[in-house]
């Protein structure tokens, strides 16, 4: 998996790196059980600081997407429980909604939007 950070982006660093690992997993280009980087080769090969993805790899063990262990470091790790993920999917939509609704984005254009992401991660 190919992680391409844009430093120009007003998404903070460890955002962006936490976006991208979950979008590989839906894509599965990371599996269950897949080894990520450590921590330092990660941020040396993307050009970031340690923190940056220690906090990154932090919020993903946090949610349920990896774990991290200290003989085999971060592995991809899909435990999620399906009732927490399906709240924790709609306090995230509302906000977006709520965005999509202030640009006059109708309901037809929002469901078409989602039908298109979910047949890329169904393609995979």
């Amino acid at each position: 998996m190919i992680i391409k950070i844009d430093f120009n982006s007003d998404e903070a660093l460890y955002m962006q790196l936490r976006n991208q690992i979950i979008i590989g997993i839906a894509n599965s280009e990371l599996r269950d059980g897949d080894n990520l980087p450590s921590v330092r080769n990660l941020a040396m090969d993307i050009g970031i600081n340690m923190h940056t993805v220690n906090k990154a790899y932090n919020i993903l063990r946090q949610e349920g997407y990896i774990k991290l262990d200290r003989r085999y470091g971060a592995v991809v790790c899909i435990d999620i429980d399906k009732c927490q993920a399906e709240l924790d999917m709609i306090r995230n939509l509302r906000v977006i909604l709520a965005r999509a609704a202030c640009k006059n984005i109708s309901k037809e254009e929002v469901h078409e939007a989602v039908d298109r992401i979910f047949d890329e991660f169904e393609g995979m």
